[in-house]
């Protein structure tokens, strides 16, 4: 026996990957996740702010009407963005996987009549015409699947992303303070109840990607270290307590959950960034 090990290749036609990006592109603008539905309907039952109450009614209800599949959850169908776990055995035989994700946003874009918002050049802002090129994060895991997840991210809530390098010496407290004095700084303008992404650690780039990553965390799922769990639950009570509410116009319900993620980093730095998720979280996956 020569000792080596067989390993298996799983062959993924391009088509395959196409009408997949295409799918989730569509029903994730539609689509509002059930765990979101209801951590709102829970919110809805604690808010004792009547404008409050009345404009996460009115949230539950567009939810429902774009489940319909007639109109988006939003205007801002947003930039998509994907995240992408590879098999280590996978192999596409007959194209590339980025213009297979490329392909799928450009006819789940014009086939589900969602706007176009992406301009080719940030100064001279031609519209691409069909919401391409979309953001791609890719990593290679073990196995012979590929897991794409797609993300729509509107322009208002990632406006409101912001990025520190903090001292080591800032602590936890530091962290704290950053992420509280930017949600009020910031108010309404990310559309609240909203999702609080944060990616500690790493380094700049590092951070941001982290705190893009925690946003599509289920609702309801805690960090799995005893330690964040609680600093995210600590946060989200504070942040709850600034009184922002819902669209910024006074209550108790300014945040749905505080997702956090860690990276290792250099003894010198504590990179810390935020990214806010308006109420219409949308996001799908899917496995192939």
């Amino acid at each position: 026996m020569s000792g080596k090990i067989k390993t298996t290749r799983r062959e993924i036609p391009i088509a395959k990957i196409i009408q997949a990006v295409k799918n989730i592109c569509i029903t994730s603008n539609y689509h509002l996740d059930d765990r979101v539905i209801q951590a709102l309907k829970r919110g809805l039952n604690k808010e004792e702010s009547p404008i409050g109450k009345d404009i996460l009614k009115q949230i539950i209800k567009n939810a429902r009407i774009a489940d319909q599949g007639v109109f988006p959850l939003c205007q801002d169908t947003g930039m998509a963005v994907f995240f992408v776990e590879i098999g280590q055995n996978v192999c596409i035989p007959d194209g590339n996987l980025y213009d297979a994700i490329i392909e799928g946003v450009r006819r789940g874009y014009r086939e589900g009549y969602l706007r176009n918002s992406i301009v080719l050049d940030p100064l001279r802002r031609h519209n691409s015409g069909d919401n391409t090129p979309p953001i791609i994060w890719s990593e290679v895991v073990p196995g012979e699947t590929l897991k794409i997840t797609m993300a729509p991210k509107g322009g208002g809530s990632e406006n409101m992303s912001q990025i520190a390098m903090l001292k080591p010496g800032d602590g936890a407290e530091g962290i704290k303070k950053f992420v509280l004095d930017w949600i009020s700084s910031v108010g309404g303008n990310p559309c609240p109840p909203i999702i609080v992404g944060i990616g500690i650690g790493g380094n700049f780039e590092k951070s941001a990607w982290l705190s893009k990553k925690a946003i599509l965390r289920p609702l309801g799922i805690s960090h799995t270290d005893p330690f964040w769990a609680e600093f995210e639950q600590d946060l989200l009570n504070q942040i709850n307590a600034l009184g922002i509410g819902p669209q910024g116009l006074g209550g108790r319900l300014t945040a749905l959950a505080v997702h956090i993620e860690t990276y290792p980093c250099h003894i010198a730095s504590l990179p810390v960034a935020v990214n806010l998720q308006c109420h219409a979280a949308r996001h799908k996956s899917i496995l192939l």
